[in-house]
């Protein structure tokens, strides 16, 4: 195709099937420079050619003018929680994200099927999301709801349990995880800001570099089967102790409006491979024979969080 437009974030090109989400930014801009090569072409390069490069967030570029993570986590401290998500919804769909966490980091997984090996690679963001600079940012926990929303808007998804291990285990570095006690106030924004602040000074002791991927300070929002049969909750998995051994087993207990301080949003792209073949995660989620190497409790119809506050 000779031109490609830019993602919408109205969801018309979501239509058309399947798309790859945030990959498809760099790969629709190396379609362009390369003339009428199909972008699918392009996506099956991918899978031959290791020096393609990482899929990056489709977002705009940040304003020079926009505000920081901490006045930001400011401005929102007394809002409740759906006016404090829209605004971290409006900044971030305005491109208001640290440039580390743009590029994605490849993590690759193996998994036996019928006495089968099969690999699979796919991408995430370096880090939980987060609004703001590189040098002011703030690690934002959301509702599902809300964690859905903007990964529709990068065309993303959330990740799975056995996906989250897979970035643990592919982590450059692993922070201990950091527990503050519980109390009536591990929902509100100052207890995310308590929290971060300690995660910032873990990251400053150890010289964590921008841009690596970086886990263990954060429960994931994670995608399971066994949320078709909980409409109203959000699954949560993770925390990794310094010893590979995960805190939170998975849990469908919680409300989905109820939004912890050690919660975080790891946005993966939608475009894998799976055995070198380019294939779209909520397909792969949705095979019976594949589903296994990304889901340990079977097929999902549905790989995805309902956006309507209070669905189901």
């Amino acid at each position: 195709m000779a031109t490609a437009p830019r993602h919408s974030r109205h969801g018309d090109l979501r239509a058309a099937a399947p798309r790859p989400g945030g990959m498809a930014s760099v790969l629709i801009q190396r379609s362009v420079e390369v003339g009428r090569v199909s972008w699918w072409a392009i996506l099956l390069c991918l899978a031959c050619d290791p020096g393609v490069p990482d899929p990056v967030l489709d977002l705009p570029h940040r304003s020079n003018d926009a505000p920081g993570g901490a006045e930001v986590a400011r401005d929102i401290r007394t809002l409740d929680l759906e006016a404090r998500e829209e605004r971290i919804y409006t900044e971030i769909a305005q491109g208001n994200v640290p440039s580390s966490l743009r590029q994605l980091g490849r993590v690759e997984m193996t998994g036996e099927i019928d006495g089968r090996m099969h690999r699979v690679t796919f991408w995430v963001t370096p880090d939980y999301l987060a609004v703001g600079s590189d040098a002011d940012f703030f690690l934002v926990p959301l509702s599902p709801q809300m964690a859905q929303r903007i990964a529709d808007l990068v065309g993303g998804s959330l990740p799975t349990p056995l996906m989250v291990d897979a970035v643990w285990a592919s982590a450059r570095v692993r922070l201990a995880p950091i527990r503050l006690g519980p109390d009536e106030f591990m929902t509100t924004v100052r207890y995310f800001e308590r929290h971060h602040h300690m995660v910032q000074a873990q990251r400053l002791l150890f010289h964590v570099p921008p841009g690596v991927i970086v886990a263990g300070h954060k429960k994931d929002i994670v995608l399971t089967a066994s949320l078709s049969e909980n409409p109203g909750k959000v699954a949560i998995y993770g925390w990794h102790r310094l010893d590979g051994l995960p805190i939170q087993p998975l849990s469908t207990v919680l409300r989905d409006s109820w939004v912890g301080y050690n919660h975080g949003i790891r946005l993966v792209d939608r475009g894998i491979l799976v055995d070198g073949a380019v294939r779209d995660l909520s397909d792969v989620l949705r095979d019976p024979e594949l589903a296994p190497l990304l889901s340990a409790d079977g097929v999902m119809a549905e790989a995805r969080y309902s956006v309507l506050r209070g669905d189901g």
